[in-house]
């Protein structure tokens, strides 16, 4: 039969276009292997034999042409000389490797403020809120540390009154900020940056740094997980899930360096409850990931933490450690909205 007059001429097939070549998509980089060279350790310039006049730590970096000046100062050098430093002086080691009885007395005196610190929390419970964040007895406790810092320094380390005053602001910003009650690793690097300072006074020696890394930093560590789960510290500029951890980095620096070399513990032992449960105490990488872990409440590091899945997948330690001494350099040191919070004085000295 023909068809109807009302019915659509059929169109004509356009002409068939090449088909595109079939290629793997790119594999995901490590978020450690990027490209860039690894940083090298500076020379720690040892401290004048003079002290300089102390001066109150202030911030200096308010701009970009700030930040870029101090790139380029010779304190920019010192810090990673003094960070990368102390990263050096573990490798292989593990957190139990240490003789206790040999501890310097710098490292005990250290140990006498963490001390003192820890029956504060006592002192000053949280209070019953309903907030998830931010319960605002944090302010009492940091305030009972601004009233004794002072006492801490001039009669444990023996510091005069003007340098006391200098070192003590590093420590007191170690503990979170007591106006938005909120932590991150800017207040870790203000930890650091105290025992910098006790470095270029002369009291912390490098033959110390084994003990800072795997003795000091593990018990500061340990102090502010329990302030943190008490007072419910909000993360400071927490990048979520993307980044390590919403409060901590230099365990995973330190503790990758701890690990090079390991004989059976590879990068994907994270993923192996078992190691995580029996070698979690001897590293910190490992201690890091397993607190990590149990915090969260997605359980799975694939799920709540993808960058550090992502750099499972790293070859080496020596890989993840040389990731983190870039990550250090650009996301820390390089950026901006971190650096204009660093303060400065006269042992840590701002750019001319």
């Amino acid at each position: 039969m023909a068809p109807s007059a009302n019915a659509e001429s059929p169109q004509a097939i356009p002409p068939l276009k090449s088909i595109p070549r079939l290629a793997p998509r790119a594999q995901r980089k490590s978020s450690t292997g990027n490209g860039e060279e690894v940083p090298l350790t500076p020379e720690l310039v040892r401290p004048s034999p003079t002290l300089l006049e102390a001066t109150v730590p202030s911030r200096r970096i308010l701009s970009v042409q700030d930040h870029q000046r101090f790139l380029e100062s010779p304190t920019n050098n010192l810090i990673k000389a003094w960070i990368f430093g102390l990263s050096d002086s573990v490798h292989g080691t593990p957190t139990d490797g240490l003789d206790k009885n040999k501890f310097s007395s710098t490292v005990q005196n250290v140990d006498r403020v963490l001390d003192a610190i820890e029956p504060l929390l006592e002192q000053y419970p949280p209070l019953q809120t309903e907030s998830r964040f931010g319960n605002p007895a944090f302010r009492d406790l940091h305030k009972g540390i601004c009233q004794r810092a002072q006492s801490w320094h001039r009669n444990i380390f023996g510091l005069d009154e003007q340098h006391s005053f200098e070192v003590q602001t590093y420590l007191l910003n170690s503990f979170g900020s007591e106006e938005r009650i909120d932590y991150g690793s800017g207040h870790e690097l203000n930890f650091a940056l105290w025992l910098l300072c006790l470095n270029r006074l002369r009291l912390l020696q490098q033959s110390d740094f084994p003990a800072i890394v795997l003795h000091l930093f593990p018990r500061y560590w340990a102090l502010m997980r329990s302030i943190q789960s008490a007072y419910y510290l909000e993360p400071a500029g927490s990048h979520g899930v993307w980044g390590l951890d919403d409060y901590q980095f230099l365990p995973f620096f330190f503790g990758a360096s701890q690990l090079i070399g390991h004989p059976y513990i590879t990068p994907r032992a994270i993923h192996n409850e078992a190691i995580l449960d029996e070698e979690g105490d001897k590293y910190l990488y490992l201690n890091q990931v397993r607190w990590v872990d149990s915090v969260k409440t997605v359980k799975g590091i694939r799920w709540h933490s993808p960058m550090l899945d992502d750099i499972s997948s790293a070859k080496s330690w020596q890989k993840i450690e040389d990731g983190m001494k870039k990550m250090f350099v650009k996301e820390i040191l390089g950026k901006l909205p971190i650096m204009q919070h660093f303060l400065f004085g006269s042992l840590i000295p701002a750019s001319q």
